[in-house]
């Protein structure tokens, strides 16, 4: 293991595992980052479904699930949440390790934009498996607590193809979260955000910049699909189906951007 990636390990750990430096990055995100997003986008952000999302009272961890188009999708849904719902507390965003952990620029960035809170890391060597189950169960231990949010892409990874609304295909592992955890499954649809930081950042004074539409849905419900026996490929279908539903929002969307 490298430098870079011990560093980023262990202090992306301890800001995310030790209960006072946790509430140091929840207020950074409520009076920094909020402020940031709002100065930079607010004035771009179109909200659909989101009093429903506001309204919930979790008696449980909450999942947030999205698309992924952009490195900022994750980041500006929580944003609002915290800004506009009182019941989040807390939030933990997993994150591939390429750059996060393997880069002091990632580092950087981390810290920056996000207080540490892209942790745990998910590796992409297959050797590094039995890290990867850690962080799974490091996700269903923490989701377990009310006010708890964790953010995650079905998608695994971000699309880059010509059609926003077209998803990649889901990854089990999101399924294998919530067969497991039984947290409240949020999902989201946004679109509109580009992946120029620069950009974004100065796209109030843009006046072609367009809308950063934002669509919250119900609570999804899985019927008796959390009953079948845990294993991948009952991972797999619990992800479809959270997919399916993010989908739907993609429709909703098309249709007030049209």
């Amino acid at each position: 293991m490298r430098t870079v990636e011990r560093t980023a390990l262990a202090l992306c750990t301890y800001v995310n595992r030790n209960a006072g430096a946790k509430a140091l990055q929840t207020a950074f995100h409520r009076q920094v980052g909020n402020r940031w997003i709002q100065g930079a986008i607010g004035r771009r952000l179109r909200f659909i479904g989101l009093e429903g999302a506001i309204a919930l009272e979790p008696d449980r961890g909450v999942l947030l699930c999205a698309n992924h188009r952009s490195f900022f999708d994750q980041y500006v849904l929580m944003s609002i949440l915290y800004d506009r719902a009182s019941w989040p507390k807390r939030c933990f965003f997993p994150v591939r390790s390429n750059f996060f952990y393997e880069a002091w620029s990632g580092i950087a960035v981390n810290g920056i934009i996000g207080g540490f809170v892209m942790w745990p890391p998910i590796f992409r060597d297959v050797s590094r498996s039995e890290e990867n189950k850690h962080a799974i169960d490091e996700i269903c231990e923490l989701i377990q607590e009310p006010g708890t949010v964790v953010g995650m892409h079905p998608e695994g990874t971000r699309g880059k193809g010509p059609d926003p609304y077209e998803l990649l295909p889901a990854q089990p592992g999101v399924g294998q979260v919530v067969m497991r955890a039984r947290p409240i499954v949020l999902p989201a649809f946004i679109n509109g955000l580009g992946n120029n930081i620069l950009s974004e950042l100065t796209s109030r004074w843009n006046s072609k910049a367009g809308p950063i539409n934002c669509v919250f849905g119900a609570p999804v419900d899985f019927g008796d699909l959390l009953e079948g026996k845990p294993r991948p490929a009952q991972y797999k279908r619990v992800a479809d189906r959270i997919a399916a539903e993010i989908k739907k929002l993609g429709e909703i969307e098309r249709k007030a951007r049209q």
